[in-house]
């Protein structure tokens, strides 16, 4: 709240932030200070799901202007690299990522972004909506990554905020048919209202026992899995539910090493795919929300103002709900 108002470089913006959604990887940071080799060392920002206004562009700005009210891609490269000509600047070493240590996030009231990876919103995609496009971009990414095509049969693991995205975006690319698991039977509830075609509470079932009931549902195996969790059981469970031949995208992080059917995998050649974030994402996903192909607005069960903040974080931990969301302007009060 006392920390200065920055002031844009000459291709920034400073942004007046309005809405900010709590991830799980903010949850973690704030709850173990670390992510793998990401540690915490000194105080930081959280938030990188987020849009707001545009109150002051840099000298060397044309495309935006005050007033405007952009949608925020939090990873920035810092330097014209190899990833970058690739056009998968995502793995890029030196990419800035709010709210990845030590860079600082966005949930704050003021914050100022490279103006190339702020994106101007239509009029009719709300603030709420811009925010949603970081998550809705891990779903556009990982489908991307999978190849999800006309008619696929696809089996998503894992009905966190992740795994609806990755339903929503499977089924605008022409899946013809969607099953998702998890443990906790509202998350199912939510996953059957943004187009899941089929749903599996797993309770204490084997992994071949959970790919068995995939197939019979589907009644065939899918050709594609999105493993959302990072659970070592669902990744057995992914590799033994895909056809062979198919594709398993590994989208959920959980320990760093595995224990997996990795000869099952590659003798029936099921190719396993990971994904980092995410890249060309944003444009891709506001044309979506403009056009109203794609709805996210059911994904959002809570929200606080930014003065709550520790409230909302507290929701999130225990597992309340799907997305909850920040709001960071006080005039706002919609």
């Amino acid at each position: 709240e006392n920390r200065p108002i920055p002031e844009p470089g000459p291709n920034e913006v400073l942004l007046r932030m309005h809405s900010v959604g709590i991830c799980g990887s903010d949850v973690h940071y704030w709850q173990h200070g670390r992510i793998g080799d990401f540690v915490v060392k000194d105080p930081m920002v959280l938030g990188h799901e987020a849009s707001g206004t545009v109150v002051k562009v840099g000298s060397g700005v044309t495309h935006l202007k005050p007033g405007d009210r952009v949608a925020i891609e939090p990873g920035v490269p810092r330097e014209m690299d190899e990833f970058c000509k690739t056009g998968r600047y995502n793995l890029s070493p030196t990419i800035f990522f709010c709210a990845t240590p030590p860079d600082d996030g966005n949930l704050c009231r003021y914050y100022k972004h490279s103006a190339s990876y702020c994106y101007k919103l239509p009029d009719n995609v709300t603030f709420e909506e811009g925010a949603l496009i970081e998550p809705l971009s891990v779903g556009i990414h990982a489908c991307k990554r999978a190849g999800v095509t006309l008619g696929s049969k696809v089996f998503v693991s894992g009905s966190g905020p992740i795994g609806l995205v990755n339903v929503l975006v499977a089924k605008m690319m022409g899946a013809a048919a969607v099953v998702i698991t998890d443990l906790s039977a509202s998350r199912l509830q939510k996953a059957k209202e943004v187009g899941a075609d089929f749903t599996i509470q797993v309770k204490n079932e084997s992994p071949q026992e959970v790919a068995s009931k995939v197939e019979s549902l589907l009644g065939c195996m899918p050709e594609i899995t999105v493993e959302c969790t990072g659970v070592q059981a669902c990744i057995q469970a992914g590799i033994y539910a895909t056809r062979s031949g198919g594709t398993l995208v590994l989208v959920g992080l959980g320990p760093e090493m595995v224990t997996v059917p990795i000869v099952n995998a590659a003798v029936r050649e099921v190719d396993i795919r990971g994904i980092f974030r995410y890249c060309n994402t944003w444009p891709v996903a506001i044309a979506l929300l403009a056009s109203k192909r794609i709805n996210v607005k059911p994904l959002v069960t809570h929200r606080f103002p930014l003065e709550k903040a520790l409230e909302a974080f507290e929701t999130t931990k225990r597992g309340e709900g799907v997305k909850v969301m920040l709001k960071c302007d006080p005039t706002d009060h919609s």
